[in-house]
């Protein structure tokens, strides 16, 4: 890393995740942050995160930093850029971690600020959020977008790309409202999906809740993404409601076209849709991560006895493996096992397997 002195406008989950991933690479960065709630970069100081506690986004001292990062509610992040504007030094750069890129591109735009801007989207996170739940690892092996401006300079994109290899991201040049294209389809039209799905079982669902008791397996796992925070996806979707709203027509037109194909009693349409779906499916890269937060999680096909969970339980933690969710399976139609076990991290996930794999546990993916 070139950059020596860092700040951070927000010190949340990615921020944190960020902050911590630097100090890793390079112990002697010095890092700036400012946030809202106190406590939590006191806390950040404790655990020798952050160097130097800001008192705003207009803080003075941003003028010693070679890299500002603005890492609040993608609503917010344009508005701090104006208060960091003075106080920038000749060669500093400003960049976001915001998951739509043309608001906020906009915005540099109209401060004159396209020279020093460059944005970034470390396509990563949990359901977890604040300082807290950050790791420096949780970026590893993500995509990170970068989106330059049109008078951004190649050095400058440059430094970006070091920060994300410094952190052990996939970096990923693209132009800023490519991305917003892009990711309307593959990440924010998926949440509106999956909360609308959601959203049908339980209005069309009897007063015994037999689908709510049946929701498991296959269903659970399509709809994970329905559990992200309301607030944020309200601001993500909002920001980028064009190209959503372009995304989401398509996808009704396609909706309707099943539809009339199953009313049709075509099942050779209904046999095609699968096979394409699954042909192109199984092309997907697995070693990054992508828009949607991965589900590190597998089943395993074990019979319902006493002691049958503490038993594997007591395997994994002999290996040193952290588990971060173990339950009865209940609806196994789709091949799982009866048992299903998630992790924090790959890892995790990939010792596990190989650990109940050498105690002849049969396991499915």
């Amino acid at each position: 890393m070139t950059d020596t002195h860092v700040a951070f406008i927000g010190f949340g989950l990615i921020g944190g995740s960020i902050a911590r991933g630097l100090k890793r690479s390079d112990p002697r960065i010095t890092v700036m942050a400012y946030m809202r709630t106190r406590s939590k970069l006191e806390q950040a100081r404790r655990d020798g995160i952050v160097d130097i506690l800001l008192d705003g986004a207009d803080d003075p001292r941003l003028g010693e930093c070679d890299l500002i990062f603005l890492c609040t509610p993608v609503e917010y992040n344009a508005a701090y850029l104006s208060q960091i504007r003075p106080h920038l030094k000749p060669g500093a750069l400003v960049t976001d971690v915001g998951s739509t890129k043309t608001d906020i591109h906009r915005q540099v735009t109209r401060l004159d600020m396209e020279e020093v801007f460059v944005g970034g989207h470390p396509m990563a996170g949990s359901e977890k959020t604040g300082y807290e739940h950050s790791s420096d690892h949780l970026l590893e092996n993500a995509y990170y977008i970068i989106t330059p401006t049109s008078r951004s300079l190649p050095d400058q994109v440059d430094r970006l790309v070091e920060v994300a290899r410094a952190i052990r991201s996939i970096p990923i040049v693209l132009d800023y409202e490519h991305h917003d294209q892009l990711t309307a389809a593959i990440s924010h039209l998926p949440h509106i999906v999956a909360s609308s799905l959601v959203n049908l079982v339980r209005d069309s669902d009897g007063e015994e809740g037999m689908m709510k008791l049946l929701a498991a397996g296959g269903f659970k796992d399509i709809t994970r993404i329905a559990s992200a925070s309301p607030k944020m996806w309200e601001q993500i979707c909002m920001t980028n409601r064009d190209n959503l709203a372009h995304m989401l027509h398509q996808y009704i037109q396609s909706l309707q076209a099943i539809l009339e194909r199953l009313q049709a009693d075509d099942s050779d349409a209904l046999y095609r849709l699968f096979e394409t779906s699954r042909d192109y499916r199984n092309t997907f890269a697995e070693k990054a991560k992508g828009a949607i937060t991965p589900d590190y999680s597998f089943t395993v096909d074990i019979a319902d006895e006493v002691g049958s969970i503490s038993t594997i339980s007591v395997i994994l933690a002999a290996g040193g493996i952290s588990i971060r969710n173990i339950g009865i399976n209940h609806n196994r139609e789709h091949g799982e096992g009866a048992l299903r076990i998630s992790f924090y991290e790959k890892e995790a996930m990939d010792q596990a397997w190989k650990r109940l794999e050498k105690y002849h546990y049969d396991l499915i993916g």
